[in-house]
């Protein structure tokens, strides 16, 4: 098939592109299928009207609109709309039903779509998260929930995402849970540190912070020998408010904060860590979401204590991490500490964590995507 998928956004700086697009498209590749990846420069003007090859996949980014507001909002639109309407696709595929892609496929045609869903937009999502103004916000809840019923088929990266398009009316044969995938290098061998590491790897907002700084205080109390290799950064400063509660309660020493990384550093810096917390709130956003950087420790072998919430069962359960119950700091605690006193246990869930990262291997769920395709098709 000639597939088109349509970015909601570059390859750069953030993650749906590089992490859920391409892979899977790669795999898609590999199976014989040509992809076209086709993204609006939103977040890096430089990038527009690149085109380059990813391993078999032509990733190109329209060019860069010449003003801004309105003006660009419709540029953008046009230009995904003319670029997939040259490629005569045999197949669309629009991650995230919202923004310039969202609106460029109304003007499809016949062309069959199918519609990605991997994060909750409107209320109780990132409309609540970010500050769009509010004509922006009433246009991409409309799109959350009028895509889905245009589209032949719809992935979902979650089963909390699959309930709600259901919801909307779609028939469950035309929705697919399609989870994240996991990068298929090889993990890194474990770099010797001379203290216990423990990682967080995090956008923030996602947490929450009083619960995860009790934890930490209490784990710093247990084990001060403990250090907490901290990677990555907030949509809005959350990172400040957690080192400023490790000052007010007097774990900052154990902190060893790298900020945002490239994601070439990435590998290296989780091939350091003993065991890796993903601790989140339990909330709607947090339940649809399809947790990729969870996948991320899964691949890189690592004894993981997560927040029982949305797909984190799905990844982990029944033995490839410890789910513990969201809002529970005690119970963080002391799952950390247990796995830092036990390397027969830390060893036993690094193997079990690559076996999943394995399970969830990007050739092994293009199949899925194929099945919407072709889900897509017939009913165009």
């Amino acid at each position: 098939m000639r597939i088109v998928m349509i970015a909601p956004f570059g390859i750069r700086p953030k993650g749906t592109l590089l992490a859920r697009m391409l892979p899977l498209a790669q795999a898609l590749h590999r199976r014989g299928h040509t992809v076209t990846i086709l993204a609006p420069p939103v977040h890096n003007p430089a990038d527009g009207g690149t085109t380059r090859d990813y391993s078999g996949v032509t990733v190109t980014h329209t060019p860069t609109p010449p003003l801004g507001g309105p003006p660009a909002a419709l540029w953008h639109t046009v230009a995904l709309w003319s670029r997939a309407r040259r490629l005569q696709p045999d197949v669309l595929h629009l991650f995230k039903p919202k923004g310039f892609g969202g609106l460029a496929v109304l003007a499809r045609g016949r062309v069959p779509l199918v519609v990605d869903c991997d994060d909750w937009e409107g209320s109780g999502g990132w409309n609540d998260l970010l500050p769009y103004p509010p004509p922006a916000k009433a246009l991409f809840a409309w799109q959350e929930r009028d895509l889905p019923r245009r589209a032949g088929a719809v992935t979902v990266v979650s089963h909390t995402l699959e309930t709600l398009v259901w919801a909307m009316g779609v028939p469950p044969q035309r929705v697919f849970y399609l989870p994240n995938g996991a990068p298929a290098t090889e993990p890194l061998p474990l770099q010797p540190t001379p203290h216990p590491t423990i990682l967080l790897y995090t956008r923030f907002w996602e947490l929450d912070l009083a619960e995860v700084a009790t934890a930490l205080a209490t784990i710093h109390r247990a084990r001060p020998d403990a250090r907490l290799l901290l990677i990555g950064k907030g949509e809005r400063g959350e990172e400040q408010q957690l080192l400023a509660l490790a000052t007010t309660q007097g774990w900052a020493a154990m902190i060893d904060n790298r900020g945002w990384q490239e994601p070439a550093a990435i590998p290296q810096l989780l091939a350091s860590a003993d065991v890796a917390l993903a601790p989140i709130r339990d909330t709607l956003i947090n339940r649809a979401r399809g947790m990729a950087k969870l996948v991320e420790l899964l691949a890189a072998g690592l004894p993981i204590v997560a927040s029982d919430v949305g797909t984190a069962r799905d990844y982990l359960a029944p033995d490839a991490g410890i789910l513990t119950p969201p809002g529970d700091a005690q119970a963080l605690a002391a799952a950390t500490l247990e796995l830092l006193a036990d390397e027969t246990a830390r060893t036993r869930l690094r193997a079990a964590a690559r076996a999943a990262s394995h399970r969830l291997a990007w050739p092994n769920l293009a199949p899925i995507a194929e099945a919407a395709y072709q889900q897509a098709t017939v009913r165009a």
